[in-house]
C-alpha cells in the first residue's frame, strides 16, 4: 500500500503567507495523479513539502496511514525525479543508477542485478559506462528514472521531468513513464504545467491556482465539467464572452441565443475552440490570424469585443467573411465576477 494523504497543509515563507493554502487531497495507491497550473500556484512546492525537503507550516501528511511530518526524508521511502536529471556528472550511468542503494548498503550482487534489470528495462544497458555528459537529454532522463526505479519507493515524485526536451522526445516520453506505472503499480505524483501532459497521462488532474485546489477529478470530468472560469481556461482552448442575458435571450454578434437556465443579467460564455463549428446557428467572423497546425487550422477573430479562436480543418472554407457554426448546448456559463460555474 502506498496511499497518500494530505490534511489541512500550509506552506508560507518570510513575507509570503499561504504560499499553499490549506490543501486536502487523498492521493489512491498506484494512482497516477498529476499536479496542474501555471508558474507559481504551488505544485513544485506541495512535491517538496511531501518529500520532506521543505518543512510544513501546519497540516499533516500520511503515507500509509503514518504522520510523517517529523520523518526524515531519506526515511519517507520516496524517490523524486527533478526537471534538471540531477544526476552526479563525475559518475557513470552505472554509479549513478546504483548511488541509493549503495548508500543503503545493500549486497553488491544484488546491486548490480537491480541496475542491470532496470538499465534493460529502460534501454540503458549499452550505455552504463558512459558520463552524463556524453548522453543526450533523453537518455539523462532515462537514468534520472533508472536511479529512482531500482529503489523500488512507495511513492514517485516528478518535477516536469520532461521540460528540458524537444517535442518530439517528450512524446516518446510520456510513454515511457505511463508503461513504467502500469507495470510498477505504486503511485505516482506528477508535476507539469503542460494541459497536453495532465490530460493524456493522469488517472486523476488536480488543478492549482494560487496555493489552492481549485479542481481534483478525472481528466474527463475536468475537460468536458470545469467548475470554474479557471479550470475552463487552463485545460483547452476556451473562449470567453461577455453577454447580457435577458429572459433567458443574449446576442454573439448580433446573432440571438436562448437558454433554459436561470442566468441572471451580466454573464461570461464560455466555448471550446473545436466546437466553433458544429452548432445550428451560423455566425459570420473575419479572422486577424490564421494558423496552420498540421492537421488543422486555427483562426483569430473577435466576438463581442473578446479575443476568440476557433479550429477548423485544413479543407474548411476560411476567407475575410468566415462562416462558423455555434451552439447553445456547447456553452458553459460563468459567473462574471465570482468565476463559478452557473
Amino acid at each position: 500500500m502506498s496511499g497518500l494523504v494530505l490534511k489541512n497543509l500550509v506552506k508560507s515563507y518570510d513575507g509570503i503567507k499561504n504560499v499553499i493554502d490549506n490543501i486536502n487531497l487523498e492521493i489512491n495507491d498506484n494512482e497516477f495523479l498529476v499536479l496542474v497550473g501555471s508558474s507559481g500556484c504551488g505544485k513544485s512546492t506541495i512535491l517538496r513539502l511531501i518529500s520532506g525537503l521543505e518543512e510544513i507550516s501546519s497540516g499533516e501528511i500520511y503515507i500509509d496511514n503514518k504522520c510523517v511530518n517529523n520523518v526524515h526524508p531519506k526515511d519517507r521511502d520516496i524517490a523524486f525525479v527533478f526537471q534538471s536529471y540531477a544526476l552526479y556528472p563525475h559518475m557513470s550511468v552505472y554509479d549513478n543508477i546504483a548511488f541509493g542503494l549503495k548508500m543503503r548498503k545493500f549486497d553488491k550482487k544484488y546491486i548490480d542485478s537491480k541496475v542491470r534489470e532496470v538499465a534493460e528495462s529502460l534501454n540503458l544497458t549499452e550505455l552504463l559506462d558512459r558520463k552524463p555528459k556524453q548522453l543526450s537529454g533523453g537518455q539523462r532522463q532515462r537514468v534520472a528514472l533508472g536511479r529512482a526505479i531500482v529503489r523500488n519507493p512507495k511513492v514517485f515524485l516528478m518535477d516536469e521531468p520532461l521540460s528540458n526536451l524537444d517535442a518530439n522526445l517528450r512524446v516518446q516520453m510520456r510513454s515511457e513513464i505511463k508503461r513504467l506505472h502500469n507495470k510498477l503499480k505504486t503511485t505516482f505524483i506528477y508535476v507539469t504545467h503542460d494541459q497536453t501532459e495532465a490530460l493524456t497521462m493522469g488517472d486523476r488532474i488536480v488543478v492549482l491556482d494560487k496555493g489552492k485546489i481549485q479542481q481534483a477529478d478525472t481528466p474527463e470530468v475536468i475537460y468536458n465539467h470545469p467548475k470554474n472560469k479557471f479550470v475552463a481556461g487552463f485545460i483547452g482552448q476556451m473562449n470567453f464572452i461577455d453577454v447580457n442575458v435577458i429572459d433567458g435571450t443574449f446576442e454573439i454578434e448580433g446573432c440571438k441565443f436562448k437558454t433554459n437556465k436561470n442566468i441572471p443579467g451580466e454573464v461570461t460564455v464560455a466555448i471550446r475552440a473545436e466546437k466553433m463549428i458544429n452548432g445550428d446557428t451560423k455566425l459570420n467572423v473575419k479572422p486577424d490570424i490564421i494558423e496552420m497546425t498540421g492537421g488543422e487550422r486555427i483562426i483569430y477573430f473577435n466576438l463581442n469585443g473578446s479575443k476568440c479562436c476557433a479550429k477548423v480543418p485544413l479543407d474548411y472554407n476560411v476567407n475575410n467573411d468566415t462562416e462558423l457554426r455555434i451552439s447553445v448546448s456547447d456553452m458553459y456559463f460563468f459567473d462574471k465576477i465570482s468565476g463559478e460555474v452557473i
